[in-house]
């Protein structure tokens, strides 16, 4: 049997306490506010900057938008301008309305390798519906607006999001997200539906891949998860297959007497058909006809591993990525792989 003071314990207590008190008080502080907790002058603010930008982006004013950047992101400013100009016809004539609106404040003095922001009330079970997290990282220190908005026109409905920080009174634009509410035609409800009839039938491939489109359609943000996001992803779990990439984990294919590593399968609307893609590592892309070839190889592999996608997709794209950053595509149609 072993003896300890009751004083030792004390002391003891009292040293972890501090310790804690330290680290806590050393965290730069991360903090959110919705809508309805901000006073009318804050959400005004970030809800009136966010119209503005959001009409620069619709008459392709991409000068404009750049001027109003912060300099970090006018310095890098290639994606903003090709994703205003891939959505200048469904921007034209649009109308947005404010979806959601929120104030982030990073605390300290140098940037956070990772941040989190809870934002609104959590139940004992997690998220509510009035309720949203972000993960950011490398934020440097200082307060940003989150605004959401729906964006409709007769083209097309999109979620349109533009990240704000403040700069004096200004609000700087830091960052702009354009995504359609539908795929091939369909909104997240119709492909959820589609995944659990893919579960019900056992084809665990297909209810995996239509989860994923209907949890991206229901995203807002990439770096943002909502009661909606969680209880998806939550369901999805159950069907995903062990033989898929997925969140940096790789998976391995062999095909032609040759074994590829796989880094990501998804799917992807061209027009209203829905492809099925498939990206994989290769020693190098721009031999476009070496890597044409193990293209066809991985696609034919991938359909006899998994035939029940023939009835899911109207083709398969696989992608031969290397190293440098050289990508080459191939698409053969789903009645063309034998």
């Amino acid at each position: 049997m072993t003896l300890v003071c009751r004083s030792s314990r004390i002391f003891a207590s009292r040293v972890v306490l501090l310790i804690l008190a330290f680290f806590v008080s050393s965290v730069p502080a991360q903090n959110c506010q919705t809508a309805g907790d901000l006073d009318d002058a804050a959400r005004s603010a970030i809800t009136t900057a966010g119209q503005r930008y959001f009409e620069m982006a619709a008459k392709g004013d991409t000068a404009a938008l750049r001027q109003n950047a912060t300099s970090s992101l006018a310095s890098d400013f290639s994606g903003i301008q090709a994703t205003v100009k891939d959505h200048q016809q469904d921007l034209a004539g649009a109308q947005a309305t404010a979806k959601s609106i929120f104030l982030l404040e990073a605390e300290g003095t140098a940037p956070i390798p990772h941040a989190e922001f809870l934002c609104g009330v959590f139940g004992k079970n997690g998220q509510t519906s009035g309720s949203a997290e972000f993960f950011l990282d490398n934020l440097p220190p200082g307060k940003y607006g989150v605004a959401i908005f729906d964006a409709s026109s007769p083209q097309a409905r999109n979620q349109f999001s533009l990240i704000l920080q403040q700069a004096g009174a200004d609000w700087k634009l830091a960052g702009l997200y354009l995504k359609p509410s539908q795929v091939a035609g369909h909104d997240s409800d119709w492909f959820l539906a589609r995944a659990r009839e893919y579960k019900t039938k056992g084809e665990l491939h297909n209810a995996w891949l239509f989860y994923l489109e209907a949890r991206s359609l229901v995203s807002l943000l990439p770096f943002m998860s909502t009661l909606a996001t969680d209880k998806l992803y939550d369901e999805m779990q159950s069907v995903q297959p062990t033989d898929v990439p997925d969140s940096g984990r790789t998976a391995t294919l062999i095909a032609a007497a040759a074994t590829y590593t796989l880094t990501s399968l998804f799917p992807e609307a061209v027009g209203n058909d829905l492809d099925l893609i498939v990206k994989y590592q290769v020693a190098d892309a721009s031999n476009t006809t070496q890597a044409y070839q193990s293209n066809i190889a991985v696609i034919k592999a991938f359909v006899a591993k998994c035939p029940e996608v023939r009835e899911a997709f109207a083709a398969v794209v696989a992608r031969a990525v290397d190293s440098g950053g050289h990508d080459f595509g191939t698409l053969l149609p789903m009645k063309d792989i034998k």
